[in-house]
């Protein structure tokens, strides 16, 4: 069979290679190396104090790494830094994510509606309208089941509902790829079951990518394709996998970390 008939792999959204994280002179994580496969969800996981979020920070070039690199690849293959990126490529790079930050990070002088239609202001395209810019914001909403809040103030809205209008807000520009810090944190089970489904449908819908920040175990069996986890003692990453196969034979910290996060009802079910 000729070289030709196997098809090439796909490129991954990210490359991430020998990443080395600190503050000053304090090493958070060294020797990172992962991909950001295209349709999938990444769960970033580890103990207090590990450094999933400061990863997540690098990974969208708000920190500078202080080694190693991380890299946006086209669907050719070639890869570009953000950090290193010329004004008007890290504009384009920005375009390929959307970030929904811990708190929300809603801009409370701003109605629910205006904080979605904000990125379309600042990086879409220069001729669209008012009312496009609306209808796609209305559109983004309805994505996350808040259409109806669009005159809302943020202010009004549920801890689990001001989560859902950052993910709209997050997928105003509509990347391929969504970066998520605690979306479950603070919630109930049924709203955090909720927004487990929306993830998974998101993920669904044009084969796109999430990566996760999250120390709420049950929402990471829930979806999660594959999981990082972050050693904090050794600074380092020490397994990537599905979360199942990491529970079953993932090294023994790693799944004493997962079975001991697990609901109690469930720990019977894995082997010891």
């Amino acid at each position: 069979m000729h070289a030709a008939d196997h098809p090439s792999p796909v490129p991954p959204l990210v490359r991430v290679e020998g990443l080395a994280m600190a503050y000053g002179d304090k090493l958070v994580q060294r020797d990172l190396t992962f991909d950001v496969r295209r349709g999938e969800v990444l769960a970033i996981v580890g103990g207090s104090g590990c450094g999933k979020s400061t990863l997540l920070r690098h990974l969208i070039g708000l920190l500078e790494p202080a080694a190693g690199v991380v890299r946006y690849v086209d669907a050719d293959g070639s890869a570009h830094e953000l950090v290193d990126a010329s004004p008007s490529m890290e504009a384009l790079l920005r375009r390929r994510f959307g970030v929904m930050f811990q708190a929300g990070a809603l801009w409370s002088s701003m109605t629910v509606g205006e904080n979605v239609m904000l990125p379309l202001e600042l990086f879409g395209p220069k001729r669209s309208t008012a009312a496009q810019r609306a209808e796609r914001a209305r559109a983004c909403l309805a994505m996350v089941g808040l259409e109806p809040q669009f005159d809302a103030e943020p202010s009004s809205l549920s801890g689990g509902q001001r989560k859902r209008a950052s993910i709209a807000r997050a997928l105003a520009l509509d990347p391929p790829l969504l970066y998520l810090d605690e979306p479950s944190a603070g919630l109930d089970p049924i709203t955090s079951a909720q927004l487990d489904e929306l993830i998974i449908t998101l993920r669904d819908a044009n084969q796109r990518s999430v990566v996760l920040v999250s120390h709420e175990l049950e929402s990471i069996f829930a979806v999660a394709d594959r999981v990082l986890f972050l050693d904090a003692e050794r600074k380092t990453m020490t397994a990537l996998d599905a979360p199942l196969v990491l529970l079953e034979s993932g090294p023994p910290e790693v799944r004493r970390f997962l079975k001991r996060t697990l609901p109690a009802a469930h720990r019977d079910e894995v082997p010891a």
